[in-house]
């Protein structure tokens, strides 16, 4: 039995999750899973850029993916403005 991606990365550092992850996609592009878990692991490693790029692409491939909910959270982070912040 196969082990799935998931399983492979899991306890991994992002770094070396996403190695693991570059990997897999390089041979399986449209696997909208793994670009999901790609783009969550940048996310993590604070590269929001590519993250949310790894989030299009795997919406691309399918549009009901986990990663519309991901991307709508970071969406939600990068607006996020507290007024109170700011000078009077």
């Amino acid at each position: 039995m196969e082990t799935s991606i998931k399983e492979k990365i899991k306890g991994l550092t992002s770094s070396e999750a996403i190695e693991i992850l570059n990997v897999h996609i390089e041979a399986h592009p449209d696997d909208e899973v793994a670009l999901t878990m790609r783009g969550i692991k940048y996310w993590g490693a604070g590269k929001r850029a590519l993250a949310i790029n790894d989030y299009l692409a795997a919406i691309r491939i399918n549009p009901e993916s986990n990663a519309r909910e991901a991307l709508k959270a970071a969406n939600e982070i990068l607006d996020y403005r507290n007024t109170d912040l700011y000078n009077p």
